[in-house]
């Protein structure tokens, strides 16, 4: 028989207090039974005051991480703040779409009964490989095809909710996925297609140092998967705006 699993400690506000911010945080996913990988957003568990003791706590980690690479923050005026400006970077740009809840979105109902092919796109995008904490960038075009029933929103909603999932640490596969479950959850389509292409700078700048490798890949859902045809005008549609 497989060991039970362990029983929760309850703390109490004031407990909770005594800890660190990461671990408070972390305290309430695990209650919650909430999953908190690189790439999933952690901002329902994260309290007022709280990001600012993240980033103080990620600075004096952070500085330790210098200390063990044996740079002399003190007397090397370049990396003085380091620290501090890689904390702010990856709490409130590279990594924000972990921890700002989603950006407001109009919807709109589809009034005129919209039924026809709209593409947006290129949206430039940036995020950040997993695996080494190295950039990606790259571009996302995306192709609705809405049905009566659609909510429509507006051009700059799509690059908003881009930047939303592509601003945290995960692999291309899996962000290109992330993006097709929300557009799909919002639009309703009746069809979803998406795009990326990105240069990796893990290949560029590590391992292989290949400059010219990028990765492209697509989701492709309802009209787009039974309509080869609709498939192939999306597709051929993208070749004339690279």
């Amino acid at each position: 028989m497989p060991a039970p699993p362990p029983a929760p400690i309850f703390r109490t506000e004031e407990d909770l207090a005594q800890l660190s911010a990461s671990e408070r945080i972390r305290y309430r996913l695990v209650g919650s039974g909430r999953r908190y990988h690189a790439n999933d957003n952690i901002s329902a568990f994260i309290r007022e005051g709280e990001i600012d003791e993240l980033r103080d706590e990620i600075a004096a980690k952070m500085q330790e991480v210098l200390k063990s690479l044996v740079i002399d923050t003190e007397s090397d005026h370049n990396t003085n703040e380091t620290a501090q400006r890689v904390a702010k970077m990856y709490l409130t740009e590279v990594f924000r779409g972990r921890y700002q809840p989603m950006p407001a979105v109009t919807e709109f109902p589809n009034v005129e009964r919209l039924n026809e092919l709209m593409i947006v796109g290129p949206i430039t995008v940036r995020s950040a490989c997993s695996h080494h904490l190295c950039p990606i960038m790259g571009r996302v075009w995306i192709g609705i095809l809405p049905n009566e029933h659609s909510n429509l929103i507006g051009l700059s909603k799509y690059a908003r909710i881009c930047d939303w999932i592509m601003s945290r640490p995960q692999i291309q596969e899996e962000a290109v996925t992330m993006l097709a479950n929300e557009l799909q959850s919002r639009v309703k389509p009746d069809g979803l297609a998406i795009v990326m292409e990105a240069d990796h700078f893990c290949m560029h700048w590590r391992g292989v140092k290949d400059d010219d490798a990028m990765m492209t890949n697509s989701v492709m859902r309802g009209a787009f998967l039974k309509d080869a045809n609709l498939r192939r005008e999306f597709l051929s549609l993208l070749s004339k705006k690279t």
